[in-house]
């Protein structure tokens, strides 16, 4: 499917003829290894297999280059893996999948060809070597971030949906009183939550058992 109509990257501007290959692996792997520097490849800190804070949005590099180590993706198809893996939680945008593949194609590690008026990617030898100098046991930025939300944040996340849907109700068709009124609903909720952060996860803990 990838044959040698495919464009390929020439020596740019400020960059060595035969220095790519270093170049790339270079911007990759950072001081925090695997997949450092602008792949942020996976939350640094934390404890075993990477727990800590939770996946980031420049995470969607690293999870392009897994995916199409998989086989050519598209896009979209790239969007949708993304979210199914994670269970729901990662919804990458457009805004986001599309640059990240451009800049991955600009430093040689994909390429592009068009297929019924859309662009797949492919690994090229220089993102498969990437992909394999990658530590097998790293867990793959989707994984990080299903794992990382409990049924509770789920709950949380899901409520403030709710909310907000019904606060653009009101703006929608409510009346000056009743807009009044839902305003001072959120203000007090934002009081009560800042609140509820000063009195401590002991005084949470307490009143949960009294």
């Amino acid at each position: 499917m990838f044959s040698h109509s495919v464009h390929s990257h020439g020596p740019r501007q400020g960059c060595k003829p035969g220095h790519h290959g270093e170049r790339a692996r270079a911007i990759a792997f950072g001081p925090r290894g695997d997949f450092g520097g602008p792949f942020a490849g996976f939350p640094g800190g934390g404890g075993p297999r990477g727990r800590g804070r939770k996946a980031r949005r420049g995470d969607i590099r690293t999870a392009a280059l897994l995916l199409l180590a998989e086989e050519p993706r598209n896009g979209y198809q790239i969007m949708q893996e993304v979210q199914e893996r994670s269970g729901g939680v990662w919804r990458a945008s457009p805004g986001s999948v599309y640059p990240a593949l451009q800049q991955l194609e600009d430093e040689g590690l994909i390429r592009s060809e068009e297929l019924e008026g859309r662009k797949l990617f492919a690994l090229t030898d220089e993102g498969r070597a990437l992909i394999a100098e990658r530590d097998a046991d790293k867990p793959a930025p989707w994984e990080q971030m299903s794992g990382d939300v409990s049924d509770r944040a789920h709950e949380l996340g899901k409520l403030m949906r709710e909310v907000a849907f019904a606060f653009s109700q009101v703006m929608r068709t409510g009346s000056e009183g009743q807009m009044t009124r839902a305003r001072d609903v959120l203000a007090e909720t934002r009081r009560d939550l800042y609140r509820i952060l000063a009195d401590g996860e002991d005084a949470s803990s307490s009143e949960g058992k009294a």
